[in-house]
């Protein structure tokens, strides 16, 4: 059945059990859907009358994807974006960029027809036209994959990605097609890179961290980056610069955390302070191998939903024809890249840790059913890790080395804490500071005295307090586990009903259990599944 006009325009994939309203809201967009279904027919060189429908496909986390089909068969898609992805000129031309340079140097990558990344035209909204690429989503196929049909796919995952990280770049930032960026950034016209006669450049960075909220407003450098200690510092520079103008004292945005904290706001100064800290630290911590410190380009969220397979009838051989959603794409030095994708990596486990063959536990046949499930879980997720680490080790050896390399690692999750948005927390960014100056001398070398100091007090207390959030960090895992919840308390809309009844039951058995009347108000006031506004943390 076709979609209503209300689909089209709303995000109906799922739920939220947080502020619901505001996330779908955030999402919400109406545009003239029969412009769009025009535009898109004459991208292939068609017309309005050769549209026979256009339908919802699937929605993501920053765009709304629909299928355009003709009277005679031809499909195509069409990609709109939420009014939450910002910002979007730079974001959907940057993406259409990327996908055009590496579709030039022979990866699989769906054909882009046309695009807008403005909304200033017939169907009122930016949007992106592109093959529409036939196949399976690997997410569909990866639950019933066989163990070494998962050997394979991730070694041919990791063999693309190997292809993708060698390709050399000048300089850090995302990339662009040089007439795009000149109409925004006038004279700033990037680093150019010519390719097979497409004219390409590296402009502002368009990771969401980079622009999120009201740092929009920010006149920072964002990029192009070139060489590694601008990468590394520019994202810790907009953070100052938006708590400067914008910071004020507030709770922790993890409502979880604000027992540990005494219910206490806290104060952005700090974390200022905290930043200028990583700030006098980063250029020392640059990795020697040149090779760690090569800008290097992979997918933003390398996934298998953003993964096209072809499994031929004939045989269990699975071909990757297409690999999408390259959104947010940016170059950067090659330590800071370094990981195993969230959806394959399973770092906590001290089995995958070991990186050795994970076997199936031998008394599976006496587990109940719930006991086999979990079983089944934890023994898939180990394998991904092996297989994914393994594949790496044999195609990538340059990310390899950095991906296991504790001294990037160090650098890797400083840089992160440094430059993601402020959450009104300040102890994770000081403990890893902390960590660096213990460890300074064999991090960078004999002779290098460290710029930062700390005093024997205040390395205490700040150790003891990451004892004390260990226990509220528990609990939220296992309320996250036990209601189903993503990102956000995203769930399925089949679960929604359930887990907020679930939640709510939660919330009267512990505040009933709680004796002390402060902390019990403290607790109702601060429940972490209740709506709250999030307008000061934005």
């Amino acid at each position: 059945m076709p979609n209503s006009r209300h689909d089209l325009f709303n995000y109906t994939s799922g739920s939220w059990l947080v502020n619901k309203e505001l996330r779908l809201a955030e999402r919400k967009h109406e545009f003239d859907d029969i412009e769009l279904r025009r535009l898109a027919a004459e991208s292939v060189g068609r017309t309005l009358k050769d549209v026979d429908s256009m339908e919802k496909l699937d929605e993501g986390g920053f765009n709304r994807v629909f299928r355009v089909t003709m009277h005679d068969g031809f499909q195509m898609i069409a990609r709109v974006p939420y009014p939450l992805t910002q910002p979007k000129f730079y974001v959907v031309a940057s993406e259409v960029a990327t996908m055009g340079f590496l579709r030039a140097h022979g990866v699989p990558i769906p054909k882009v027809y046309g695009y807008s990344p403005t909304s200033d035209n017939a169907a009122k909204t930016e949007y992106i036209f592109m093959e529409f690429v036939k196949g399976n989503k690997l997410a569909d196929l990866w639950p019933h994959l066989k163990d070494v049909e998962m050997a394979a796919v991730l070694r041919a995952l990791v063999e693309l990605e190997s292809r993708i990280m060698s390709i050399p770049f000048p300089a850090g930032g995302s990339l662009y097609y040089a007439d795009d960026l000149k109409r925004v950034a006038g004279d700033k016209k990037g680093i150019p890179i010519s390719l097979k006669g497409q004219q390409f450049c590296i402009g502002p960075d368009v990771r969401v961290d980079m622009w999120h909220g009201r740092r929009l407003q920010l006149d920072v450098s964002r990029g192009p980056y070139e060489t590694v200690e601008e990468a590394l510092v520019a994202p810790a520079h907009k953070e100052i610069a938006y708590l400067e103008r914008f910071g004020q004292p507030l709770l922790p945005f993890q409502r979880w955390r604000r027992e540990a904290y005494n219910f206490d706001k806290q104060s952005p100064l700090d974390h200022i302070e905290n930043i200028k800290r990583y700030v006098r630290m980063a250029p020392l911590l640059i990795p020697k191998n040149p090779s760690h410190q090569a800008f290097c380009l992979r997918h933003p969220d390398l996934h298998p939903s953003n993964v096209m397979v072809y499994l031929s009838p004939d045989s269990d051989h699975m071909e990757i024809t297409s690999v999408i959603d390259w959104q947010h794409a940016t170059i950067l030095p090659l330590f800071l890249v370094a990981n195993i994708p969230q959806r394959f990596q399973n770092y906590d486990d001290p089995v995958s840790q070991s990186l050795i063959l994970p076997s199936f536990p031998p008394n599976a046949d006496k587990m109940d059913e719930d006991e086999l499930r979990q079983a089944v879980a934890i023994h898939d997720a180990r394998l991904t890790h092996y297989y994914y680490a393994k594949a790496t080790a044999e195609l990538n050896s340059c990310h390899h080395e950095s991906l296991w390399d504790w001294r990037s690692i160090v650098i890797r999750r400083l840089w992160h804490h440094a430059g993601r948005p402020w959450n009104a927390e300040i102890h994770d960014l000081k403990a890893l500071l902390i960590e660096a100056t213990e460890d300074w001398e064999a991090l960078v070398g004999p002779g290098l005295p460290c710029p930062v100091e700390f005093e024997p007090e205040d390395v205490s207390k700040t150790k003891a307090f990451s004892e004390r959030l260990q226990v509220p960090d528990e609990i939220f895992q296992d309320v996250q586990n036990g209601l189903g919840f993503g990102s956000q308390t995203w769930i399925s809309n089949d679960d929604y009903e359930k887990a907020k009844e679930l939640a709510e039951l939660l919330k009267a058995r512990l505040l009933g259990a709680i004796a002390e009347e402060e902390l019990r108000n403290n607790v109702q006031a601060n429940w972490l599944l209740d709506d709250m506004d999030e307008k000061d943390y934005m």
